[in-house]
């Protein structure tokens, strides 16, 4: 598989529809699942621009269902597609598609959130981190399910520089709800900036592709859906581990219409919260007065900085969780209603 070379233009045997294959297969999407097709084989096509040149490139699309995305990555000129599908009813319409396109094709049968991609492509396709992205690509129509969670796992992948992320910066190119990819891009100060959104740009150069439509979908959903395109930075926005930064990032937006010292406080057992709090913002050296959503991300910077530092004088801070907390408080509660009024009955 060479990456090198007269590159050999290829395009697809005239095929059923995707229409036509979701009659011949008997297949409709499950509401459960969150699924929606794409029959327009213009906004596939669309879709898969905004990946930029694929030519001679890996490909892993993500839930390909009948394939009309799939048909789009083929005619893109790719080297290899590595299609992962979880849902068995739609592997007979992807043979179909295999068997169209000899040796370019593989079908995995399983699931995303535990398939091992850094197994997918040859050594030959991965770059040093900090050249440029690799001819390496992910492309996917999401269901809604699974977006967020799978965002989240690629996030830290590319914190930790493995998975999908062991040939370079791996660009990925998916759809989303539209609530959702607005969250991912959304600026500091805006109304949908969220704990996404900070997750996504401190390592991601993050794009707004275009929106497309529900009607476009089968079965039409009930929301918009947007396409965003991720780029990995050479460095990351702030150097802590993913986990310290998604735990400051998430208690911070526990209390998203409060002052962010409200969300930093649950960072800290309830005996040290007050003095912890402070001691964090004086380093941090950032105003508690100010919303979540108008903190920027050098601001969350020096607000992990300044908690990896405080966990480093207490080993036992990081592992603290508030909400188990809370469970351990209200449990006390209950059986102490309950011994009381068993001591009462008794009496």
């Amino acid at each position: 598989m060479a990456t090198t070379g007269k590159i050999i233009s290829f395009r697809l045997p005239p095929l059923p529809t995707i229409g036509e294959i979701i009659k011949l297969y008997k297949l409709r999407a499950e509401k459960q699942l969150s699924q929606n097709f794409l029959l327009d084989l213009r906004l596939t096509d669309k879709i898969v621009r905004q990946a930029g040149n694929l030519r001679n490139s890996c490909v892993c699309e993500v839930g390909p269902g009948p394939g009309g995305i799939t048909r789009s990555i083929l005619n893109a000129g790719i080297a290899k597609l590595l299609v992962v599908e979880k849902d068995t009813r739609f592997i007979p319409g992807l043979q179909l598609l295999a068997e169209a396109a000899p040796g370019k094709m593989c079908i995995v049968h399983g699931d995303i959130l535990t398939y091992k991609m850094e197994r997918a492509f040859p050594k030959q396709f991965q770059n040093e981190w900090e050249d440029g992205p690799p001819n390496v690509h992910i492309i996917g129509n999401l269901p809604f399910s699974v977006s967020t969670p799978l965002i989240i796992k690629w996030l830290e992948n590319i914190a930790n520089r493995n998975g999908p992320f062991v040939f370079g910066r791996t660009q990925m190119t998916l759809t989303f709800q539209k609530e959702v990819a607005e969250r991912l891009t959304a600026s500091t100060g805006s109304r949908q900036r969220s704990r996404l959104s900070v997750m996504a740009q401190y390592l991601c150069n993050v794009k707004s592709c275009f929106t497309i439509p529900g009607r476009a979908c089968v079965p039409k959903p009930k929301v918009d859906v947007g396409v965003v395109h991720f780029t990995p930075l050479v460095g990351p926005q702030i150097n802590q581990p993913f986990k310290l930064v998604e735990k400051v990032v998430r208690c911070v937006f526990s209390f998203r219409r409060k002052y962010c010292r409200r969300g930093v406080e649950i960072l800290f057992p309830e005996i040290q919260r007050s003095q912890l709090t402070e001691r964090m913002f004086c380093t941090a050296d950032v105003d508690p007065t100010r919303r979540p959503t108008e903190l920027t991300i050098p601001q969350f910077r020096s607000l992990c900085d300044a908690y990896s530092q405080l966990c480093n004088e207490n080993q036992n801070l990081f592992t603290y969780n508030f909400r188990e907390e809370l469970r351990q408080k209200k449990l006390l509660r209950k059986e102490k209603i309950h011994i009381e009024g068993y001591e009462t009955s008794e009496s």
